[in-house]
């Protein structure tokens, strides 16, 4: 695509965020001329799925952030009367970066020449090994699941976006409690089928989950609790510390300061998901949370809109009047393109828009391990609350395997997200001492591993996972953490409870990036929300034909990629 692009359209949207790209299809799909533009070479920022390589190369621009210079366009004659025009920001999501190595450059010559090189598997991590498999890392910046009856499943089905995309259910949940992991159970037969409660619990269980799935905003039940936490009212049942736990952490995904009714709204969100695609409530994105925004863009340039990447607002054309202010389009590349609409990531908003001073943010942890946190038979995909971060802050983990198109054979990629207090680094420690291995692997034969499990040998079956962890002769180290092999830990802004409206313009409309919850619900409220204030009376994201559908003028057929769909890949 050329540098000169048509000058004027219905929407121009800044950023290939989540909420950016739902809305952007949504006008795309009702006949609008959108313009979607990202400064980045890929999609999604700070949503978005890179390859190991490609993580390297966000991390050196990352870095590289504030060396970023703004351009003034106070020169040029771009305005008229009463018009004046806003440089752009960009602004510096990213803070903290930390990345690790916990494996040596390469393994030593002599490493071969030792007795577990008789093992039957024999695949010790190095980093050029690592780095060799790039393209089989899809690793995520903002990691989400789908509520299997959530708002987005909804309207990728109703949409007719789903077909863009695959999806994998989670296949277990566990939870961190008497200092050990312990599966959740999920549907009635794994309630009356666990070992891990009782059969008084079982019932108490049974009876306080269908007291959260009957509640309706008329009824009694949580009367005298609206201004309490959730937790109070769990106590208030007589119920087992162990009963509160599982329903407080692991079904309502809450922690003890989470009001009462938000709590009771989770869990009913987790029981009616039960059941429509998989054992627990959740979905996972194959190849990464990443690739759902590019389905949006897909259907948005299907419809028309047009794309260019490497490409933003440099200036916005403001005209001022004394009752208000309305955004009369934006300078790019030397060129004005005018615009009714303008969809701005709040990344990339002017220093004069954000009166507000962002306080809030995410700690997240990537993690690359050589076993899973809690082995089983087979590969699983796991969700964990971990309860105990710091100041009651839960903090989320996601492992995920080589099934989902995250990693190569043999290894694990571990998510971890929660609120930040101070750095990632020290808020996500709880969880990573707990469930991870963390210490340097020293290759060199001569030396005593620093595990204090005697044998070289030994040493570099547990490292390397050459143990199966499930055979029954191997018991003694099923405690045994996974070994983290490459860390990184970053910060990000967290803007969802900001007052983004402030001082903007009318006809302008900030977004959001990645929030904390667990899921998408966010992206896809604020995107209906500035949908609809853009165009109230049009119908959000009706269906989509099917490419066989589509036809041309001289009934040629538009072909398209119709191959993939919402389904569980279990």
């Amino acid at each position: 695509m050329g540098e000169d692009l048509c000058s004027e359209y219905d929407v121009i949207v800044i950023g290939t965020g989540m909420t950016e790209s739902i809305i952007a299809a949504a006008a795309s799909r009702i006949g609008k001329r959108v313009l979607h533009l990202d400064r980045n070479d890929y999609y999604g920022g700070m949503w978005a799925t890179f390859s190991f390589d490609a993580l390297q190369r966000w991390l050196k621009e990352c870095h590289n952030q504030d060396q970023k210079n703004i351009t003034n366009f106070k020169n040029k004659t771009y305005i008229s009367q009463d018009e004046i025009l806003i440089s752009c920001g960009s602004q510096s999501s990213v803070s903290n970066i930390d990345e690790q190595w916990f494996i040596p450059k390469n393994v030593p010559v002599n490493a071969s020449e030792n007795s577990f090189s008789k093992n039957e598997k024999n695949d010790f991590w190095d980093q050029e090994k690592i780095k060799n498999l790039s393209r089989k890392f899809n690793l995520d910046l903002a990691p989400k699941l789908l509520f299997s009856r959530g708002s987005l499943v909804d309207l990728l089905i109703s949409s007719n976006i789903a077909r863009y995309a695959e999806f994998r259910s989670v296949s277990r949940i566990l939870t961190w409690y008497n200092g050990q992991l312990e599966t959740v159970p999920c549907s009635r037969a794994d309630v009356f089928s666990t070992k891990d409660v009782s059969v008084m619990e079982k019932r108490l269980l049974m009876k306080m989950l269908q007291l959260c799935a009957e509640y309706k905003p008329n009824g009694n039940e949580f009367k005298n609790f609206e201004k309490k936490t959730f937790a109070d009212y769990l106590k208030s049942k007589e119920l087992t510390e162990n009963i509160v736990h599982y329903i407080l952490y692991a079904i309502a995904m809450s922690s003890i300061n989470t009001p009462c009714m938000t709590g009771v709204e989770r869990t009913q969100k987790f029981l009616s998901s039960l059941g429509r695609f998989g054992n627990t409530p959740f979905l996972w994105p194959l190849y990464g949370s990443g690739e759902l925004p590019q389905c949006f863009c897909r259907l948005c340039a299907v419809f028309g809109g047009v794309y260019h990447l490497k490409r933003t607002a440099d200036s916005l054309v403001v005209l001022k009047t004394d009752m208000k202010s309305i955004c009369k389009g934006i300078v790019s590349n030397d060129q004005f393109l005018s615009t009714h609409h303008l969809i701005l990531n709040v990344s990339e908003a002017p220093s004069s828009f954000l009166q507000e001073t962002f306080n809030e943010g995410l700690s997240r942890g990537i993690f690359i391990t050589n076993r899973s946190i809690y082995s089983s038979e087979k590969e699983s995909l796991t969700l964990l609350q971990f309860p105990y971060g710091i100041k009651n802050k839960p903090i989320t983990v996601i492992e995920i395997g080589s099934s989902t198109h995250a990693c190569p054979d043999g290894l694990y990629i571990i998510h971890m997200t929660c609120k930040q207090n101070t750095n990632a680094t020290e808020d996500l420690k709880p969880a990573v001492e707990k469930l991870l291995e963390i210490e340097q692997i020293d290759l060199d034969p001569s030396h005593s591993a620093s595990s204090g499990i005697s044998g070289f040998a030994y040493d570099y079956e547990i490292y390397s996972g050459a143990i199966d962890m499930t055979n029954k002769e191997n018991q003694e180290v099923k405690s045994v953490r996974p070994q983290v092999l490459w860390a990184l830990y970053f910060n990000c802004l967290e803007t969802s409870q900001c007052d983004l409206s402030v001082n903007v313009p009318s006809n302008i409309y900030l977004t959001s990036g990645p929030d904390a919850d667990i899921d998408f619900e966010f992206a896809v409220k604020q995107a209906k929300e500035i949908f609809k204030k853009m165009y109230p009376n049009e119908e959000f994201l009706p269906r989509a034909p099917d490419p066989e559908e589509l036809l041309l003028d001289d009934e040629e057929i538009i072909s398209g990629d119709n191959n993939s769909s919402l389904t569980s890949t279990e």
